[in-house]
């Protein structure tokens, strides 16, 4: 098991912290996103809050259907429409 490196960070005047690069790309961390903060005992614990679109884009996948699937589901829904008509 490897270590993991470890970043000394300041604190400005205003009480901000930049969050190194590495540590950023890293937990996937952009420009605006929103971070939690906690204190556990004697820590501050940052983490970062996923929205449903980071769910859809990076989260598990549950399923899987293909092109062919898509284009045939899209018919029949476009024949129910036709046909309430």
């Amino acid at each position: 098991m490897g270590f993991a490196p470890v970043f000394e960070v300041k604190v400005s005047r205003k009480r901000l912290v930049a969050i190194p690069k590495a540590v950023a790309e890293k937990l996937g961390i952009v420009e605006g996103m929103k971070l939690k903060l906690y204190v556990e005992e004697d820590r501050i614990v940052l983490e970062p809050v996923r929205d449903a679109l980071w769910f859809a884009v990076h989260g598990p996948k549950v399923g899987h259907i293909g092109f062919e699937e898509l284009e045939e589901e899209s018919l029949r829904e476009q024949e129910k429409l036709e046909n309430t008509s």
